[in-house]
C-alpha cells in the first residue's frame, strides 16, 4: 500500500527485550546505517551484568537507545519516540521513557501468559488487550511468527530461526524510516562468512522485515530525516572505548615510540584491549596479565625501558593498582592509567555507569601521591583525551589518570578522523651521558620533570625504586626535609602542568552571568542541551565543562566568580563540588545522581529554571 513520507528533524529509538534478543546488535546496525546516511547520532546501550539473566525477567531486559537526526544531536535524549519491546517485561521496564503520544511496536508473542507473569503482570492483564495504552499509538507484530514463516523451508531448527528476529524488527525500522539494507547485509556477510545457512536466513529475515512494512496497514506513514549539516571530512561512528585506543596509539606514533598495554579484563574497560589487540602493525603490545597489580607493574616496567606504558581497569581494579600507582609517582615515570568508572562500590553495578571514582583518581593513595587527572566528555572525545593523557605523562614524567566511564565507553556518536599534522607534538627526550659529568636522575629541567633515563645506557647507572629519594642524586633518604622537600617538588611539578594546558572557557551562553553549570566527563551532552533549552525560554544560564581536574586551569577561578551562581551536577554524591567549594571557597550547588544511569537534560534544565525562578 501507499503511504505517506513526514520529514522529522530528530527521532529516539529505545530498542527493548531479553538479553538473547540481540538488541544491542540491532540497536548497533540501525547506528552505524544513520552514521553512514550523514544523520548525527548519540546511542545509550543499557544491559544487564548477567551474560545471560533471567529470561523474560524485569531484571533480564537488555536495551539500546539512539538519538539521530538532521541537527546537532549532544546526547541519547530523555523520553523516546518509538519504542521497540520484543515482551512484556521490555514494556514494563520501558514505558515511562516513552512520550506521550509515542509508537509502541510489540512483538505480540513475548505477551503470552508465561512472559505475562514473569514481568509481574497482574493476572488476566495483557497491555496490548486493554486500554492501558490509549495514550500511546500501538502496532502489534507477530515477529516470532513472521519470522518462523520465512524460514520454513530454510532446513534450521526452531531455536535457530527465533534467534534471527531482531533481524526483521531491524528490517522493518530501516523501512519506516527509509533506510537501506546494504550496509547491514554486509555487515551479516563478514559475520557469518563461514556459516552459510545462518547469513541466508538472517538475510532473508532482514528482507522480509523490510516488506511487512510495505505491505502493512498498520504504519501509515514513513518518515525520512535527512543528514546533518557537519563540518567537511571524514567521518566514521565510534564507540568511546575505540577512540581512547586510537587516541593512545595516535600519541605512540606522535611521540616515535612503542606502546606497551598491560592489563586484565573488567567492564566497561576490555573492549580497550580488544581495540589496542587489533593494532600490533603499529608497534602497540598488549599483555592480558594474571591480574590487576601485575597489568600495572608491567606496564611501569615498560615505561622505565622507554616506552609508552598504559594500563586500564574500572574501579574495583583501579584499587587494586594503587600501590604500583604510588610506586609510578615515586618513580616519576610516564604511566597513563585509564579509569573506565563503573557504579560501586564492590563490585557494585559492572554494566551500569557512575562518576563516583573522582576522589579516588586523586587521593586515592597512600602518602601524598599526586598526578594529572583529565576527563572525556564524550566517546569521540576519548580520543583527544587518551591522547592528551599520553602527551602530558611523557613530557612531565608522571603517571597519569585518564577518566571515562561506562556511558561514554559503550556510546557511540560521529568522529571526524583528525589529521596528523592537527594533532599537538609530543616531545620525548631521553637523558644522555655526559663525559665527566656524575649521572643526576633527580635533576629537573623548567618543567620540574626528571630527565627519562634508559636502563643499560652507559653513563646513566641511577638508583630507582619506592623509597624516598634524595633531591638530584635519586640515593635513598630518609632525611626529614628532604622528604617534605621531594613532596611539595612531586606537588609543584603536577601543578606546574597549568602553565602549559588550554584556559577553560565556556562552551555556551555568556562569560558572566547569573548561573553557571559546570560539568565534568560524560555529563557533557546532557548539560549542553539543559542550558540550551533554558535559554531558549529566557534563562540567563552558561555551560563549562572542566576537562583537566589535576591541575585545574588558571583561569578556572576567575570564570566561576563572574556568576551569582554554579550548578554542578555529578553522577556520585557530590565530589568535584568538594574540590570546587575547598579550592575556590564558594557556594557551589550540588545536583547528584547515583543511579547506574545518566542525567538526563529534563533533569538538569528543572534544576536550573527552580535556582533561576527564586
Amino acid at each position: 500500500m501507499d503511504q505517506n513520507n513526514s520529514v522529522l528533524e530528530r527521532v529516539i529509538i529505545k530498542f527493548a527485550g531479553d538479553s538473547g534478543d540481540g538488541m544491542q546488535l540491532t540497536g548497533t546496525q540501525f547506528t552505524n546505517t544513520a552514521a553512514l546516511f550523514g544523520n548525527d547520532i548519540s546511542t545509550f546501550p543499557d544491559f544487564p551484568a548477567e551474560i545471560r539473566a533471567p529470561q523474560g525477567t524485569l531484571a533480564g531486559v537488555s536495551g539500546y537507545q539512539i538519538h539521530f537526526g538532521s541537527v546537532n544531536i549532544y546526547s541519547p535524549g530523555d523520553r523516546c519516540d518509538v519504542l521497540v519491546v520484543m515482551n512484556a517485561a521490555a514494556l514494563k521496564s520501558n514505558l515511562r521513557h516513552l512520550k506521550s503520544g509515542g509508537t509502541i511496536i510489540a512483538n505480540i508473542e513475548g505477551f503470552d501468559a508465561k512472559n505475562l507473569r514473569l514481568a509481574n503482570v497482574p493476572e488476566g492483564k495483557n497491555p496490548l488487550e486493554d486500554d492501558s495504552l490509549s495514550n500511546y499509538r500501538l502496532v502489534r507484530i507477530d515477529v516470532t511468527k513472521l519470522t518462523r514463516a520465512a524460514l520454513v523451508d530454510s532446513g534450521l531448527g526452531t531455536k535457530e530461526i527465533d534467534r534471527s528476529k531482531n533481524m526483521f524488527v531491524l528490517g522493518f525500522l530501516y523501512w519506516m524510516y527509509n533506510r537501506e539494507l546494504d550496509n547491514s547485509i554486509k555487515f551479516l556477510t563478514e559475520k557469518f562468512s563461514k556459516k552459510q545457512d545462518v547469513l541466508d536466513a538472517n538475510i532473508k529475515v532482514l528482507k522480509a522485515g523490510y516488506a511487512y512494512g510495505e505491505t502493512t496497514e498498520a504504519i501509515e506513514t514513513r518518515y525520512i530525516v535527512n543528514p546533518a549539516k557537519m563540518k567537511p571530512g571524514i567521518y566514521r561512528n565510534i564507540m568511546g572505548n575505540q577512540a581512547a585506543a586510537l587516541g593512545l596509539i595516535a600519541a605512540s606514533k606522535k611521540a616515535g615510540i612503542p606502546m606497551f598495554y598491560g592489563t586484565y579484563p573488567i567492564t566497561p574497560a576490555s573492549d580497550i584491549l580488544h581495540e589496542l589487540a587489533k593494532y600490533k602493525n603499529f608497534g602497540v603490545r598488549t599483555f592480558q596479565a594474571e591480574d590487576e597489580i601485575a597489568a600495572i607493574c608491567s606496564s611501569i616496567g615498560a615505561s622505565f625501558g622507554g616506552h609508552l606504558g598504559v594500563t586500564a581497569s574500572s574501579g574495583p581494579g583501579i584499587a587494586l593498582k594503587g600501590e604500583a600507582m604510588g610506586l609510578a609517582v615515586m618513580l616519576e615515570i610516564p604511566l597513563v592509567i585509564c579509569n573506565i568508572q563503573r557504579g560501586g562500590p564492590s563490585t557494585g553495578l559492572p554494566t551500569k555507569t557512575e562518576q563516583s571514582d573522582l576522589m579516588q583518581a586523586l587521593y586515592g593513595r597512600n602518602g601524598e601521591a599526586p598526578m594529572p587527572v583529565i576527563a572525556a566528555t564524550s566517546p569521540a572525545d576519548c580520543f583527544r583525551t587518551a591522547f592528551e593523557a599520553c602527551k602530558l605523562a611523557i613530557e612531565f614524567m608522571t603517571p597519569v589518570m585518564f577518566l571515562s566511564d561506562g556511558y561514554i565507553a559503550n556510546g557511540a556518536e560521529p568522529w571526524q578522523f583528525p589529521k596528523s599534522a592537527d594533532l599537538s607534538e609530543i616531545k620525548v627526550t631521553y637523558a644522555s651521558a655526559k663525559e665527566g659529568e656524575k649521572f643526576l636522575p633527580y635533576k629537573r629541567d623548567e618543567k620540574l620533570s626528571r630527565p627519562w633515563a634508559i636502563p643499560g645506557t652507559k653513563g646513566l647507572e641511577h638508583r630507582i625504586g619506592g623509597l624516598e629519594k634524595e633531591h638530584e642524586t635519586g640515593n635513598i633518604s630518609y632525611d626529614p626535609e628532604n622528604h617534605e622537600f621531594m613532596v611539595n617538588m612531586r606537588e609543584a611539578k603536577v601543578e606546574k602542568i597549568a602553565d602549559y594546558i588550554p584556559e577553560i572557557k565556556v562552551d555556551s551562553g555568556s562569560d558572566k552571568g547569573k548561573l553557571l553549570v559546570l560539568g565534568w566527563g560524560s555529563t557533557f551532552g546532557a548539560i549542553k542541551t539543559a542550558a540550551a533549552d533554558a535559554r531558549a525560554e529566557g534563562y540567563d544560564v552558561s555551560h563549562a565543562q572542566v576537562r583537566y581536574i589535576k591541575p585545574f586551569p588558571k583561569n578556572l577561578g576567575e570564570l566561576l566568580y563572574n556568576f551569582e551562581h554554579v550548578l554542578i551536577p555529578e553522577m556520585n554524591s557530590g565530589q568535584l563540588i568538594r574540590v570546587i567549594r575547598d579550592k575556590y571557597m564558594i557556594p557551589a550547588i550540588a545536583l547528584n545522581k547515583v543511579q547506574g544511569m545518566p542525567f538526563t537534560a529534563s533533569e538538569i534544565k528543572d534544576k536550573i529554571t527552580e535556582l533561576l525562578k527564586k
